[in-house]
């Protein structure tokens, strides 16, 4: 997947831009606040009109306009493509893939993808179990579809579920309710558990030789899963399952009606990240940490590509920051394969890039 040419009106601080692309690097560099970062939040944002940074489209528009539009010109699957995006400030807003209108975001699912670095993806390290799994589940919902419903599925009874929880001492009868929803939870999370412990199996296989390989052979990462204790080996088939998560959370039951919430699942399990056999998120220094994120990130992009026949378009944001000179040129040069867009601020960085268009960015616009 290539993005061969992005052009942008009123987007964030783009009062008009047109720019073509490198289908190899693509280094964007500037001051802080001149719209590197805006840049490339545009193509995420052609790739399933989501965006990590704004909570809406109407966050996307500048200021002093109703509407925005972004348009891409790509080549995915050997075809070639242009994406637009119409935003516009109290509507809907309107996609086009080849001129022809679309109904949803989802009917742009497997044209661009992307798999996106940004500063925020420290806390995969260094936060709780949650943004781990938030992790897992975006990736492994890009490549199986059976597990986008499954985890739907599982939100949507983990919701119910909480509210018998937190509403049966008022209303005793909803507790003839409760065993379904385990049994129905217990099935759903058994499909969770046996994909993402799969997944987690092949990321090992690309994010321990990654990250030996940035941080030039002085460090092994190692990554397992943490799942309920009854759980004997996660990478069985969901039927095997179902009856060890049922053992576990029907020994939870007191404990759950008593705190009036679910304490057992696939919502507790954790993505556990070690590096020389030491939990990461305890002992790991910055560049430790943002080099252990990035190697999760691009493990993804191979699993993508591995899934796909086609490497997905990688997203640098601010990426070199706190890591040495090794570490930097290893992400400036010897990243393998598909197009990649890394922002920096400090010139001086670029010093190591071998080869790759360099953009400077200025006040939303490019700059000689």
């Amino acid at each position: 997947m290539i993005v061969q040419r992005l052009s942008l009106t009123h987007y964030r601080n783009y009062a008009a831009l047109d720019v073509d692309f490198s289908s190899g690097i693509n280094v964007i560099y500037g001051d802080n606040a001149q719209g590197k970062t805006n840049l490339i939040e545009a193509i995420e944002y052609l790739s399933g009109c989501r965006s990590h940074r704004a909570r809406g489209d109407r966050d996307l528009i500048a200021f002093d306009a109703q509407e925005a539009l972004v348009v891409g010109d790509l080549i995915s699957r050997n075809r070639v493509f242009r994406l637009e995006a119409h935003l516009r400030r109290g509507q809907r807003r309107g996609l086009k893939r080849n001129g022809v209108k679309l109904k949803t975001a989802s009917e742009l699912a497997g044209i661009l993808n992307t798999v996106l670095f940004c500063p925020e993806d420290l806390y995969l390290i260094r936060a709780g179990a949650a943004a781990r799994r938030s992790f897992l589940d975006s990736a492994i919902c890009q490549m199986r579809p059976r597990y986008m419903a499954a985890l739907s599925e599982y939100k949507r009874l983990h919701e119910q579920k909480t509210r018998i929880l937190r509403d049966w001492q008022e209303q005793p009868g909803l507790l003839d309710l409760l065993e379904d929803y385990n049994i129905r939870m217990c099935q759903t999370g058994a499909i969770l558990i046996h994909y993402r412990a799969h997944f987690i199996k092949k990321m090992n296989q690309y994010a321990p030789v990654i990250h030996q390989d940035c941080s030039n052979g002085r460090e092994v990462l190692s990554l397992g899963y943490q799942a309920v204790k009854t759980i004997e080996n996660p990478e069985e088939k969901p039927a095997v399952l179902l009856p060890q998560l049922m053992a576990h959370m029907d020994s939870h039951r007191q404990a759950e009606l008593d705190s009036r919430s679910c304490l057992s699942g696939p919502h507790k399990d954790d993505l556990l990240v070690e590096i020389n056999n030491m939990p990461a998120k305890q002992f790991a220094s910055q560049g430790q940490t943002r080099t252990a994120s990035l190697s999760l990130k691009l493990a993804q992009r191979e699993l993508l590509y591995q899934d796909s026949g086609e490497y997905p378009v990688l997203l640098l944001d601010d990426v070199l920051s706190e890591l040495d000179p090794k570490r930097q040129e290893f992400v400036l040069n010897r990243i393998a394969g598909g197009q990649v867009f890394i922002t920096c601020c400090e010139e001086k960085r670029l010093e190591r890039l071998a080869a790759g268009q360099v953009l400077h960015i200025q006040n939303g616009a490019l700059a000689p």
